[in-house]
């Protein structure tokens, strides 16, 4: 039977079969601000933070979860694949990162609750296991749980183990990974499309997603920009549109020549939502 949802009647929509979860220790600011563009437009049965910085976000539906630092993107995949369904008492989690997150709740579709595991198609991939992408996804209690048996290959990254390595093993055991099609209508990250998409991921997608200004505020509070570098020139060239753009491009410049000096002296921080699969 079809999952169902329901609305509120001031037309928010209503999820409360769904824990909305974030989980870093880079990017926090940005990464509370993504929780609350999506808090902004759905009711979830809870929001919780993963993260050793002592912060108290403003919005009182943010729930801070203390943990030990994650220290690398490795850490980051640990955590997710081992831990933190220790916090999710719903049936399903929405994985949300500082780059991915809900950009239209009247987009939602009741039967992505149908399945165990949807994210962003990966484009890069034709055999036929190209769902998907962990950065903005939906997963469901019972896989996470699964993801801890001794029988899980737990490797890295966390998506790439769930979505490719134990995806046949984990449809052995009856999870279900939504079709292609419904991915797409579920997020963009390399596949979909962001007029059409529920969520999205990815930091080349956030000047078309949420408007060039919003981007640029975003971009100021970074303290980790490695993922921004993956996709330089595409980002640099959205930025350059509207007020003060030339300034913008200038200062998105900089940044990254700062970025690699201080990647080739071994100083930068290691982000956990970098493009890794392309």
């Amino acid at each position: 039977m079809m999952a169902q949802c329901k609305t509120a009647r001031s037309a928010r929509l209503a999820l409360p079969q769904v824990t909305l979860c974030a989980a870093t220790s880079v990017n926090v600011t940005a990464t509370v601000w993504a929780l609350e563009a999506s808090l902004a437009q759905i009711d979830f049965a809870a929001c919780k933070l993963f993260t050793d910085a002592p912060i108290k976000p403003e919005n009182s539906a943010i729930s801070v979860v203390p943990i030990t630092r994650l220290g690398s993107s490795a850490a980051y995949s640990e955590f997710l694949l081992s831990q933190m369904v220790d916090h999710v008492v719903t049936s399903h989690c929405l994985v949300a990162q500082w780059d991915g997150h809900v950009l239209d709740a009247a987009r939602w579709r009741p039967e992505f609750l149908d399945y165990d595991y949807i994210g962003a198609t990966w484009p890069q991939f034709d055999d036929g296991h190209d769902v998907g992408n962990g950065g903005f996804s939906l997963r469901s209690r019972r896989l996470m749980e699964a993801c801890r048996d001794p029988q899980f290959k737990a490797v890295h990254p966390e998506d790439i183990a769930i979505g490719r390595t134990n995806r046949s093993w984990l449809e052995g055991r009856g999870m279900r990974f939504a079709p292609p099609e419904l991915a797409d209508l579920f997020a963009t990250e390399r596949g979909g499309d962001l007029q059409t998409s529920f969520g999205y991921h990815g930091v080349w997608n956030m000047p078309r997603a949420i408007g060039v200004e919003a981007f640029w505020r975003v971009f100021r509070e970074l303290d980790d920009r490695a993922t921004v570098s993956h996709d330089f020139s595409s980002i640099l060239n959205d930025v350059r549109h509207g007020r003060s753009g030339q300034l913008r491009m200038v200062r998105m410049i900089a940044n990254h020549i700062k970025y690699r000096l201080g990647r080739a002296k071994g100083d930068s921080l290691t982000s956990e939502s970098s493009d890794r699969k392309a």
